[in-house]
């Protein structure tokens, strides 16, 4: 009990009310089309010591195509055993504004049987986006923090996860992503998270410095009037990702986790008048069968005679009563003063909606 009390206290005071302090705007979005890129490949990893695939197809006909591509020719029908090699997935992202010759770190997974790419080389393999056309090559040492081992008797070992690697600047940029950023007469710049107020707030405060060049599109999305050509308008960007603004408060939210019990409450959360009863009532039936013996010399049996022993106790029988309004710190001290479990808690907050004192969205992850 005196657990749970230091867990909500602490969990109260961490995310209670704060003032509204302004925040930077390239913290609250980003210019659209100044973004990552997703690369994907698929390659073979050799080298490894006894832990790769074996024989599987996929990656028999992978090994055909390698060693082609290095001028050796495998006898047709020739399926060789390949314990040192490991089909992989080879997934990068590329930064906005990358230029050809520019290095990006890669991750390696394998798709097969292989127990491990500990100790493995991945040999070139092309990274296509998702418009099919080539970005990166990839190629180089990996770098696992897993480890795999087995014994002779099937007892198994096994560690962080050995069949995914890392090679940092494993991968070369072949080909650019343009941004369009510096064509246009517009520029827009998107919210992480929709809110019709905060947009408000970056279009006033940007229109403040710069009279006339923000408007709002929608929730998300502020579109700017910025001059053309590189320069003068990496310059604006620059500036403008500096405004400071106060953002709207988030909306009142309880989000649940279902598969570990976490419940999280934020402090825009307000309840109604409402008196909560929490209890829990336990029936308890004891069995203890006794053997009955007949008198001396009589006519009677051995018989079994039923002796049951019923019991009902009921805990946390009190009842809390929450004032209009009542703040997130009242509310996690009422349910300690409980003592109700994460389930319990899930549970009275659903009730509390559903009787109309809880205005929150609950949302269950």
């Amino acid at each position: 009990m005196i657990r749970i009390f230091l867990r909500l206290a602490l969990i109260a005071a961490l995310i209670a009310p704060l003032p509204a302090h302004a925040e930077r705007l390239r913290d609250l979005g980003t210019f659209q089309g100044v973004r990552t890129n997703q690369l994907t490949g698929y390659g073979v990893v050799v080298g490894l010591s006894g832990t790769g695939d074996d024989s599987l197809e996929y990656l028999t006909q992978a090994m055909h195509g390698v060693s082609g591509r290095v001028g050796v020719q495998l006898p047709p029908g020739v399926n060789p055993a390949l314990k040192n090699a490991a089909a992989v997935i080879i997934t990068a992202d590329l930064p906005a504004f990358s230029k050809p010759g520019q290095r990006i770190d890669v991750t390696v997974s394998a798709i097969g049987k292989a127990k491990s790419l500990r100790g493995g080389a991945l040999i070139m393999t092309p990274l296509y986006g998702a418009d099919g056309q080539v970005y990166a090559m990839a190629q180089g040492n990996l770098a696992v923090g897993g480890l795999g081992i087995s014994g002779a008797d099937g007892s198994k070992l096994t560690v962080n996860v050995p069949t995914v690697g890392r090679i940092a600047d494993g991968a070369s940029v072949e080909r650019g992503v343009s941004t369009g950023f510096d064509n246009g007469e517009m520029l827009r710049w998107n919210l992480y998270q929709s809110d019709f107020l905060t947009a408000t707030r970056v279009r006033d405060a940007i229109n403040q410095r710069w009279p006339g060049m923000a408007t709002i599109d929608d929730g998300m999305t502020v579109a700017l009037r910025l001059p053309a050509g590189a320069n003068d308008r990496a310059s604006l960007m620059a500036a403008i990702e500096m405004i400071e603004v106060n953002p709207a408060e988030s909306p009142a939210k309880v989000v649940v986790n279902s598969r570990t019990g976490t419940v999280v409450i934020n402090s825009a959360v307000r309840l109604y008048p409402a008196a909560i009863s929490h209890g829990k009532l336990t029936v308890r039936i004891d069995e203890n069968p006794q053997v009955v013996q007949p008198a001396p010399f009589s006519r009677g049996q051995t018989a079994v005679q039923q002796d049951s022993q019923l019991s009902a106790e009921e805990d946390g029988r009190s009842v809390v009563l929450f004032k209009p309004g009542a703040s997130l710190a009242k509310v996690v001290d009422a349910l300690n003063m409980l003592g109700v479990s994460p389930s319990d808690l899930v549970a009275i907050l659903e009730a509390l909606k559903e009787a109309g004192a809880l205005k929150a969205e609950i949302e269950v992850i």
